[in-house]
């Protein structure tokens, strides 16, 4: 019997029934849509998202211009397909960091115990204690604006939220008596991680990741509206929000509108589906 059969024979477990989740399908369905559309942009939009037509400044929804133009005559509609890039691979980077680092600590905390527990769980606390968007504000206030330094600044604030749940998950899947009977077979550390903590802990991390998505893509919304992430003419969902904001005072919200609406759906589409997936994989619901 190999290392991998006796592991699998000394944990156990219980299978999951899958069980046809349609909230969670739907969200999933916008989230693939929102990622589809954001790989094809080029080829979709119908227009260059910074091209300037003083001529349809403040256009209404027509057949040329299915959303309308902006202050300077910019269609809306491109520039909502072309800012889905930005405005999705800035809260990823952030999630794909932060999970890294997070689950690294996490498995490094419940294996090693002791005082190296106590050092990272004291450090999480820490970074705990200031909110990502802050972190965000101040670092961009220091190096200056644009989404480099923000997306890393938020990487940093949300290892604790990875961290701090996966460490508990980590600590029992530790404690089990399949990870003393490789020891005792002298299975390397390193393979134990890999092979068998990691996997047994990655409906965890899926979840967390899951939902960490919606909430770094607000906040990353939140410092481009506030004029310290992505920079004019870029076109990203916070910045449309930001530049289409002066409009509202002259009855021309459409830039506002759709930006604002498109960002609330895919945040409601990242929750509901980390919900989902938390019922499915954990057999709970967030």
């Amino acid at each position: 019997m190999s290392t991998y059969q006796i592991a699998g024979a000394l944990r156990g477990g219980r299978r999951r029934v899958a069980v046809a989740d349609p909230v969670m399908t739907a969200a999933g369905c916008v989230v693939a849509l929102v990622v589809l559309v954001a790989l094809l942009a080029p080829l979709i939009a119908p227009y260059d998202p910074n091209a300037v037509d003083p001529a349809a400044v403040y256009a209404g929804p027509s057949g040329a211009h299915w959303l309308g133009t902006d202050d300077t005559g910019r269609d809306i509609l491109s520039r909502l397909i072309h800012g889905a890039r930005p405005s999705l691979i800035a809260p990823a980077a952030v999630v794909l960091l932060a999970t890294a680092a997070g689950t690294t600590l996490a498995i490094a905390a419940a294996w090693a115990g002791g005082w190296v527990d106590r050092v990272i769980s004291g450090v999480l606390d820490v970074i705990f204690g200031f909110p990502g968007l802050i972190m965000a504000v101040v670092a961009a206030t220091i190096f200056g604006p644009g989404l480099l330094v923000p997306v890393l600044a938020m990487s940093i604030a949300y290892v604790p939220l990875i961290a701090r749940v996966l460490r508990n998950s980590a600590l029992k899947e530790r404690n089990l008596p399949y990870i003393a009977a490789l020891q005792l077979l002298g299975t390397p550390t390193w393979r134990i991680w890999l092979r068998h903590l990691l996997p047994n802990l990655l409906p965890i991390v899926t979840v967390q990741a899951t939902v960490g998505f919606g909430y770094a893509l607000l906040d990353i919304a939140a410092i481009s509206f506030i004029g310290l992430g992505a920079q004019p003419p870029q076109a990203e969902w916070g910045l449309m929000v930001s530049s289409g904001y002066p409009g509202i005072l002259s009855g021309q919200a459409g830039q506002v509108l759709y930006s604002g609406i498109t960002i609330v759906v895919i945040v409601i589409a990242f929750n509901l589906l980390g919900s989902g997936l938390s019922r499915k994989l954990l057999g709970e619901g967030l």
